[in-house]
């Protein structure tokens, strides 16, 4: 997992600051940038399946809205999205009030690495790793109510995925929100859009 050892420091020299930002520059995005096809890694789908229930102290969600929230994340993590299904588990409150326990059943198929002798017999796909941010757009106290959540999605929802450099930054206090920077950031494998269609055209031309 990555982590930025970022900290604030009183430097009087300019030189000292420019090393101090250097410093805090993390090596495997530069070695990334210099060769963009570092994060190319072909991969093959896989089905998946989980039944995920979640407990807050702090944040409760209707049924549905936990289904809602639960699809919107899988589709940034790169679950394909013509065959991914999340149902909600029964509720016990109506409709549009909160449930203390919702859950979800999710059937979903996702990448995993064309690596071992299994993904010999099964068709690639061009794929690259991406950074995805579980929170885009949200912060300050939007952002600390979902604290809960994202450490349950971090143990039960990430393992399925290929995944790489973790950041997950929460402080769950219960009946309290932390306005900390709350956030979960991770790399996962998405399918190359581009070299996907250049692929599929390149085997049409061949086939004429």
């Amino acid at each position: 997992m990555w982590k930025s050892t970022c900290r604030r420091v009183a430097v009087p020299a300019l030189a000292a600051a420019v090393a101090a930002v250097s410093w805090c520059a993390p090596v495997w995005a530069v070695a990334t940038e210099n060769d963009p096809s570092a994060n190319d890694q072909p991969a093959v789908w896989t089905p998946k399946e989980l039944q995920f229930t979640y407990q807050g102290f702090t944040t409760h969600y209707t049924c549905d809205g936990l289904r809602d929230k639960v699809k919107s994340m899988l589709l940034l993590l790169g679950a394909r999205k013509d065959d991914l299904k999340v149902y909600e588990t029964p509720c016990a409150g109506g409709p549009n009030r909160p449930d203390p326990f919702p859950g979800v059943r999710i059937k979903m198929n996702v990448l995993q690495p064309a690596t071992d002798a299994k993904s010999a017999d099964a068709q690639t796909v061009p794929a690259r790793w991406e950074k995805v941010d579980l929170l885009k757009g949200e912060a300050g106290l939007n952002a600390a109510g979902e604290c809960e959540l994202l450490e349950q999605v971090k143990q039960k929802v990430l393992p399925l995925f290929a995944t790489r450099n973790i950041d997950l930054q929460a402080t769950c206090v219960p009946h309290q929100l932390q306005a900390s920077g709350t956030r979960l950031r991770v790399e996962v494998l998405i399918t190359d859009q581009k070299k996907n269609a250049a692929d599929k055209q390149a085997s049409a031309a061949e086939a004429r």
